[in-house]
């Protein structure tokens, strides 16, 4: 499957398109006023070019209203862009988060320099975390001491999602501030320790992308990357399956180093 080229990546979420138009309809606008301004002075250029015994004459005829017209018409563009386009389409990205209850949710905690996904399990509930489980062997620090957190599967650097259905992603950091890229899906949210940030994307073809982290945050910040397989949900619940955790037995915090 091609993903790159001379044009943006393969477009492979629900709401991609619709921020490929915003950037297309930019581009090309402004390449429009560019040719526009381009043949315009190129005829100042000529008409009014230096003539011998003629002289320059300063014309008191044309108002400053008129020559703000090409400024007003450029404004009133913008204005209409952000009320018709840009709000619209930020709300449903961003505000317009699916309900919890009708999605597949994930969690991802990033870390200087991985990502730690975290699936819920058959129950769909997350288990509980606390920093003093944290062990190299329990990246997220989970309390095997909790009910919920016996059938949780934590793997890092390899995200799963089911196609054409919406997920929730639960975006944090353990350290420093991380930025979760997805060119494909036309997604990047900061990762912020001691937040917890929702966002959500719908997968639109099945195939592997690739995540990386688009802010500086260290020394490996370059080898901070994994990716995301796309999959029927066919595929998507034999994957969970296999990677069920055998029973965990519960630990306390000093067994946990």
């Amino acid at each position: 499957m091609k993903q790159y080229g001379w044009g943006l990546p393969l477009a492979a979420s629900s709401y991609a398109g619709s921020i490929d138009f915003g950037i297309y309809l930019i581009h090309a606008v402004m390449i429009l006023i560019f040719v526009i301004w381009g043949v315009f002075f190129t005829y100042l250029l000529i008409k009014y070019r230096k003539k011998t015994g003629v002289s320059a004459e300063r014309d008191e005829t044309h108002g400053v209203f008129k020559s703000l017209i090409p400024d007003l018409i450029v404004m009133v563009f913008e204005i209409v862009l952000i009320a018709v386009y840009a709000i619209p389409v930020w709300s449903k990205i961003k505000i317009d988060t699916p309900a919890s209850g009708n999605v597949n949710t994930v969690a991802i905690e990033a870390q200087q320099w991985s990502w730690n996904i975290h699936y819920p399990g058959p129950d769909g509930k997350f288990g509980k975390t606390e920093s003093k489980y944290v062990h190299f062997s329990n990246p997220i620090g989970l309390d095997y001491n909790d009910p919920a957190a016996k059938d949780d599967i934590v793997i890092a650097n390899e995200l799963h999602l089911p196609v054409n259905e919406p997920t929730v992603i639960e975006l944090t950091s353990m350290d420093v501030i991380h930025s979760l890229f997805i060119p494909e899906f036309r997604l990047k949210q900061d990762a912020v320790p001691g937040m917890k940030i929702p966002v959500w994307v719908k997968p639109t073809k099945i195939g592997t992308f690739e995540i990386s982290c688009a802010q500086l945050c260290g020394m490996a910040h370059s080898f901070m990357r994994g990716k995301v397989v796309v999959q029927s949900r066919a595929d998507y619940d034999a994957w969970l399956k296999s990677h069920e955790p055998q029973a965990a037995q519960p630990v306390s915090a000093s067994e946990a180093f």
